[in-house]
């Protein structure tokens, strides 16, 4: 081998390789997928166009045989009127419509023959393109899983110092979550508690302060004006009417504990009197 043919070959080589290398499986798969595809494509437009020419012939022979029915009639008519030159002439040309249909015809049954064949050529091509996919799909799995398989390799071989980096990581994540989920544990307790509230508007606390001495006076006079209220009712009222009220059931037991205490009392006080007589 001389000089010239080796260092071909090794220029090759080295050409070859960084091809390799820069080549990806999965972009070569895709794309060759593509362009089956598009071969594909081109079959179904060929078989459209086919198509196409075929109706337009079958409607040229309908037009013909149209044509031949309508000279029919025109050598009818010219025989009924005595007419033989016409009726010839038309016959002539039923006849040259006749032979153009079947031409026509002839040309039709290849279009339709042709139109078959490119049908199963591309049924088939299909199916090959739809085998092409699987086994495609099949080989970038293959050939990812082999990617990361080497990679993880790659990455346990040297993997000390940056699994103690990680976990040094990890650690330090830990330690601000739990931070973080101190202080917001903090801040709900103290929402909770109006603290929180209070500590970022005065004006509000000072309101509910307010609020609060509001609703004590009107407490506070509501209890006057039931008291007067039952003043009157024992200067004036009548002991055996009943007045119906909206009262708390637990008000209502403790005013009956006082009723009998009162009975109670006065009954001792009878009975004190009639012992001293």
């Amino acid at each position: 081998m001389g000089i010239l043919s080796r260092a071909s070959y090794v220029i090759r080589s080295k050409v070859n390789a960084v091809l390799n290398r820069a080549e990806d499986p999965s972009e070569t798969l895709d794309y060759s997928y593509e362009k089956l595809r598009d071969e594909l494509q081109d079959v179904k437009k060929g078989i459209a166009d086919l198509t196409t020419q075929k109706k337009r012939l079958e409607i040229q022979k309908r037009r013909l045989e149209e044509n031949v029915e309508k000279h029919n009639e025109q050598a009818r008519q010219a025989v009924e009127q005595g007419r033989e030159d016409l009726a010839r002439k038309a016959l002539e040309k039923k006849k040259q419509k006749m032979s153009q249909i079947e031409d026509l015809e002839a040309q039709i049954a290849d279009l339709q023959n042709t139109q078959d064949d490119l049908v199963e050529k591309k049924n088939e091509l299909q199916s090959r393109i739809e085998q092409f996919r699987t086994e495609k799909e099949t080989i970038k799995a293959r050939h990812e899983a082999a990617e990361a398989s080497a990679r993880v390799s790659e990455a346990m071989t040297g993997a000390g110092d940056e699994m103690e980096n990680v976990s040094r990581s990890i650690e330090r994540a830990k330690e601000n979550t739990e931070e973080m989920e101190a202080r917001a544990a903090a801040m709900d307790e103290l929402e909770e508690s109006g603290a929180l509230e209070g500590a970022l508007s005065d004006g509000d606390q000072i309101d509910r302060e307010l609020e609060e001495v509001r609703r004590e006076g009107e407490v506070e006079a509501e209890l006057e004006t039931l008291k007067a209220e039952a003043g009157d009712g024992a200067e004036g009222g009548d002991p055996d009417v009943d007045v119906e009220t909206d009262a708390d059931p637990e008000i209502e037991a403790e005013l009956e504990d006082l009723k009998q205490e009162e009975g109670t009392g006065a009954e001792s006080a009878d009975a004190g009197g009639a012992d001293e007589e």
